[in-house]
């Protein structure tokens, strides 16, 4: 390895400082999912926050409370899936080519 160990503690330092602003960076992009043909809006940051939810003024009905409920929580689960992946997909641009295949470690 170059550098020794005192080469790789600098690379890990400044992987810290690159991942802790990425977190930043990523509370501030949003991913925007719908569910029920776009009666359903949801908009989480990456962070994994929900930001807004739209609903239609169409679909609310008191006897179909029920179907509003599933539609929601539907939309929220794909919005929260993409805030996800958008978080794996930034991570992994940043630890590109410092693990090795396959190796994978919590919260990279």
């Amino acid at each position: 390895m170059r550098g020794g160990m005192p080469g790789m503690m600098k690379q890990i330092q400044k992987m810290q400082q690159e991942m802790a602003k990425l977190q930043d960076e990523l509370g501030n992009k949003t991913v925007t999912e719908e569910a029920g043909g776009g009666m359903i809006k949801v908009t989480a940051n990456g962070n994994k926050e929900l930001v807004s939810v739209e609903i239609d003024p169409q679909v609310i009905n008191a006897e179909e409370k029920e179907i509003l409920e599933d539609l929601v929580v539907a939309a929220v689960n794909k919005a929260l899936a993409s805030a996800k992946k958008m978080e794996e997909d930034e991570m992994g641009k940043l630890t590109k080519g410092l693990m090795p295949p396959g190796m994978n470690i919590p919260g990279f």
